[in-house]
């Protein structure tokens, strides 16, 4: 799904206002059964950074969600279960395709030809309403553009491509993604292909948060979906489906939708707290609307809201309403 400009504008317009309407309502309090979990520590008092003090309120009040601040440990809200998590599975693609071929900056990549099964192949998804960038055959991609039609235009086609080419087959390339989601220690978490277009690719959101920080960690990977617009060969100017980049502080991640798995959004935002730039990285998981992505992209915007204006009061009442020297 792309977006124009205006419809990009609009977009941002519709969230504030059902931020606003209601749908960012959020979970109430922290109980025993329903607290903030503090996933990767060993003990509850192994870490003191100022996420261990998230309010219950941070919280969407729908699906699930989980959160890390800086290099802090992963938060996860209540309701974490194995869901279907759409077009986030796309993470793990990419971050395998550029594990295995790197690029340095500026640099193309590996070219990647398109044949008559990969138009007959779009045609087919075409027909189930999948999201899918026009591709010809003999169409040449290079590894970066193969890798910016599936992340910004979040192409199922181009997910397909890459995952044979990288590993021969899809089969194994999921394999692959499986054994990569253990070794992260993602133990709520299964692809079963690498688009997330099947309902059985399921994860949890504090699983995913754990592979969108690693693929934060590749220059190549933050620097396409922090792009809101690219060219393609035959599929001309596509648009970024996250229509929160540039504004806000967000800087990615990806969106994801379809009926089992609601509106979905992996995301990083960039905000002052006390001062600081501090980075927030969190995924949203099976929010609903009748737009599921305006949706996910909703929650996101409101709990990175929430954090950044909670931890800076915190903040303000420990230094007694004076700020905090650099030193800290």
């Amino acid at each position: 799904m792309s977006y124009s400009k205006a419809a990009r504008t609009t977009h941002r317009v519709r969230i504030r206002k059902r931020r606003v309407a209601g749908l960012l309502a959020v979970i109430l309090g922290i109980t025993a059964a329903f607290g903030v979990r503090s996933l990767g520590s060993s003990s509850p008092t192994e870490s003191r950074s100022p996420v261990e003090a998230l309010p219950g309120t941070v919280w969407p009040a729908y699906g699930q969600a989980a959160v890390q601040i800086g290099q802090s440990t992963v938060q996860a809200g209540p309701y974490q279960h194995a869901a279907a998590i759409a077009s986030v599975a796309k993470v793990m693609t990419a971050y395998l395709v550029l594990r295995d071929h790197p690029l340095g900056p500026g640099e193309e990549g590996p070219m990647i030809a398109l044949s008559d099964d990969d138009v007959v192949d779009t045609a087919r998804r075409r027909g189930q309403e999948e999201s899918v960038v026009p591709v010809s055959s003999g169409e040449v991609l290079s590894e970066r553009q193969a890798l910016q039609a599936l992340l910004i235009p979040s192409a199922n086609n181009i997910a397909a491509v890459l995952a044979r080419w990288d590993a021969g087959s899809t089969e194994r390339f999921v394999a692959r993604m499986n054994a990569t989601a253990r070794s992260l220690g993602m133990t709520h978490t299964r692809y079963t292909d690498p688009s997330g277009y099947d309902d059985a690719t399921v994860s949890t959101a504090a699983d995913q948060v754990h592979i969108v920080e690693r693929a934060m960690r590749l220059p190549v990977f933050a620097r396409i979906v922090g792009t809101p617009t690219v060219t393609l060969p035959v599929a001309g100017t596509v648009q970024n489906t996250n229509a929160l980049l540039g504004h806000d502080g967000f800087v990615g991640v990806k969106t994801g939708s379809d009926d089992a798995a609601g509106g979905c959004f992996a995301f990083r935002a960039i905000r002052l707290i006390d001062g600081r730039r501090t980075t927030i990285t969190g995924v949203v998981l099976g929010q609903p609307g009748h737009d599921r992505i305006e949706a996910g992209l909703a929650a996101a915007d409101a709990m990175v809201d929430r954090i950044a204006s909670g931890e800076s009061r915190r903040a303000t009442r420990s230094t007694g309403g004076l700020p905090r020297s650099p030193s800290g």
